[in-house]
């Protein structure tokens, strides 16, 4: 299941690891994507910590992690392809994924009914 931040990330939860990106909405707003900044492998992030930049032809955003783990694998495809964001960005597009991760801290966000919800 998707959950979603006011901040336009997303969060998708597998067992005990998760895969994060940012949602199509962000991806519309920022315009085409240049460049992307991610984690390193094995950095161990809270909920809330920067975890790297998208850059697009508009701005540079920082984009953060919605939930607590360890980053044990990024987008590679992203460094030669940050388009793929604009494509496909709550499936090919995604950021980095985490290990041990904080499960509970996805209750406070958002499902993807609310999420549209908040949108308008």
């Amino acid at each position: 299941m998707m959950h979603y931040t006011k901040e336009h990330e997303w969060v998708k939860i597998e067992g005990t690891g998760a895969t994060i990106g940012i949602s199509h909405h962000a991806q519309e707003a920022l315009g085409d994507i240049t460049f992307v900044e991610l984690p390193p492998v094995g950095k161990v992030l809270k909920a809330g910590d920067a975890l790297g930049v998208v850059e697009s032809v508009k701005a540079a955003s920082d984009i953060y992690a919605p939930i607590s783990g360890t980053v044990s694998e990024v987008n590679t495809q992203l460094d030669g392809s940050p388009e793929l964001i604009n494509q496909s960005p709550e499936d090919k597009g995604w950021l980095c994924k985490l290990t041990k991760i904080t499960a509970s801290d996805a209750d406070p966000l958002m499902d993807a009914a609310a999420y549209k919800a908040f949108l308008g």
